[in-house]
């Protein structure tokens, strides 16, 4: 068994080969947190995880339910404990409902709800044996209003449900289940995008009353709390991490009132 500093925990981050999961992961590790740095795409895992002595590397498909059990059981031999999932894996497809085939479909569900329901299940019998655990959910703005891609809003909608329910049926074991709902964030999932229209970003910031889009810091930074001793008293949550667009819609108030932006 590999032993963990004082004060450190052991903190399983899927998704964590770009984005907002690289961000997190070295985050984690920058505070003294060994880090398992899992995603199906092995090598920004490794990329992730270069230079950080903390982060741990794992290929991981989260629609493998035999996959995920015996990372988990690795995980929990090496270190002894498991304290934080971040369940952070997602796909999302651009592409007009009514013409998603249906493995598109079916794959959207399955990694984005999916996933995260088949890392809680291989994680819970852990957490409820050292009565401690946090679980993170990386939702969306787009499981709470429409913002497009049909189907992955539902998978992230449903996860808010999942995250209210793991908090209620499991606070009594020591376990706490929160998550996130980024608006946009500037990841490499919209470089293809961007490349094509520059001023994406741009037009987008004007729908934010902050004035601009998000970063991954910005996501890792409320991940960060909601796992700390901080957030102790904070279960059953979704935060948005928005820039404030769920609060209200200015632009179109504008318009209504007669305003200037």
């Amino acid at each position: 068994m590999t032993e963990t500093r004082a004060g450190s925990r052991v903190v399983l981050i899927t998704g964590a080969g770009s984005g907002i999961g690289r961000v997190t992961a070295r985050e984690f590790a920058a505070r003294g947190d060994q880090v398992i740095v899992t995603d199906i795409d092995e090598a920004g895992a490794r990329e992730t995880a270069e230079g950080q002595p903390l982060c741990t590397v794992r290929l991981l498909d989260v629609r493998d339910g035999k996959q995920i059990r015996d990372l988990v059981a690795w995980v929990v031999e090496r270190y002894g404990r498991l304290d934080v999932l971040i369940n952070n894996a997602m796909v999302c497809t651009d592409q007009d409902f009514g013409q998603l085939a249906d493995a598109t479909l079916t794959a959207e569900l399955d990694v984005n709800l999916g996933g995260a329901l088949r890392m809680i299940q291989a994680v819970l019998p852990t957490m409820q044996a050292q009565h401690s655990g946090v679980i993170l959910n990386m939702s969306s703005v787009n499981g709470v209003q429409y913002f497009g891609n049909e189907v992955y809003s539902a998978a992230k909608a449903g996860l808010i449900n999942l995250t209210q329910s793991i908090a209620v049926r499991h606070g009594p074991d020591g376990i706490r289940c929160n998550a996130v709902a980024p608006g946009t964030i500037a990841t490499p999932h919209w470089d293809e995008r961007a490349a094509a229209d520059p001023q994406v970003f741009e037009r987008l910031a004007k729908w934010y009353p902050l004035g601009r889009v998000g970063r991954p810091e910005d996501v890792s930074a409320a991940l960060l709390f909601l796992a700390s001793d901080a957030a102790a008293w904070i279960t059953g949550v979704t935060l948005p991490v928005d820039g404030g667009l769920l609060a209200g819609n200015r632009v179109m108030t504008n318009e209504i009132i007669g305003g200037s932006d």
